[in-house]
């Protein structure tokens, strides 16, 4: 569980000593829609790429990673943990005199050519010990470089909570603005045609005065959006509590959010007859759009 909004975005570097052991690790990490992890392992411990990434995963839930790890044994401090195996070094070089006697040639049989043959050493027990003792310094140079990019996530994700707080404000008063313009023009739209009807049949009392109500109840329906800026309030409101929550989907449900307010602002600009509310709405899709930019770095 997070402690806080992170980015995708950081770097993080870590290192750990052990005797004459040193492993280093630096990771990397940008915005990505799903988790993408790479790393690159020393070469004796390829087949250790899966743990390793799902030591990433767990830390990192979003975002494409890439993890590089080093390792360092300072030459002679410790007894080489193989030994020579003395059977296969006979044996081969029993071979290779016979190949030579049989083939004619008569160049001799050299060091070089039993080098060849990987089994003459063999392992001690020592070296799966130290190799034991290598893949532990690993994994936590890892863990302190995956910490040192968290940390670095977590201070970007701060900046951005709190650009998302002022816009969401921002935002919340320009709907409080654009429903004084809503009513402003449902009065005016109601006045207007009650007007246009007396101007043109010059007496409004032949007219139906139900059926005139009527009218202007539809027409009021038409512009009123209430309704929308109602859950657009809501959304608002949840869009901060997911900023405030633990959450490790927090980027996934704050595009969902996103896409809910868009509607609500569409369908609050498809209804206005007010100039001044257009461009009341253009305003708030542009900061939606700024705050939608945000969130694809968000974990």
């Amino acid at each position: 569980m997070r402690d806080m909004i992170e980015s995708m975005t950081g770097y993080g570097s870590g290192e750990y000593l052990d005797g004459s052991l040193r492993a280093s690790a630096e990771i990397r990490s940008v915005n990505n829609r799903y988790a993408e992890i790479s790393v690159k392992l020393p070469r004796q411990f390829i087949s250790h790429e899966l743990e390793a990434k799902e030591i990433i995963r767990k830390a990192l839930h979003r975002g494409k990673v890439s993890a590089n790890i080093q390792l360092e044994r300072n030459a002679g401090s410790e007894p080489l943990a193989i030994q020579i195996n003395a059977e296969m070094v006979t044996a081969y070089s029993a071979m290779l005199h016979q190949i030579q006697s049989l083939s004619g040639i008569q160049d001799s049989v050299k060091l070089e050519h039993l080098l060849r043959f990987s089994d003459i050493f063999s392992s001690t027990d020592e070296d799966s010990e130290l190799q034991a003792r290598e893949w532990s310094a690993i994994c936590e140079a890892l863990n302190r470089a995956i910490q040192a990019l968290r940390e670095m996530r977590q201070k970007e994700g701060a900046e951005l909570v709190k650009d998302f707080r002022l816009r969401i404000e921002n935002i919340n008063e320009a709907l409080t603005k654009i429903e004084t313009l809503s009513e402003q023009t449902i009065r005016e739209t109601r006045e207007k045609l009650r007007m246009k009807v007396k101007e043109v049949l010059g007496d409004e009392s032949k007219i139906s005065r139900e059926r005139l109500e009527m009218e202007i109840v539809l027409i009021s329906d038409k512009l009123d959006i209430t309704e929308e800026c109602v859950r657009f309030r809501s959304h608002n409101k949840l869009f901060l509590e997911i900023l405030e929550s633990n959450d490790p989907d927090t980027g996934r449900k704050l595009n969902f959010l996103l896409q809910e307010q868009g509607r609500e602002a569409n369908t609050i600009a498809s209804k206005s007859q007010n100039a001044s509310i257009s461009q009341m709405v253009v305003y708030l899709k542009e900061e939606l759009e700024r705050i939608r930019e945000q969130v694809q770095n968000v974990q």
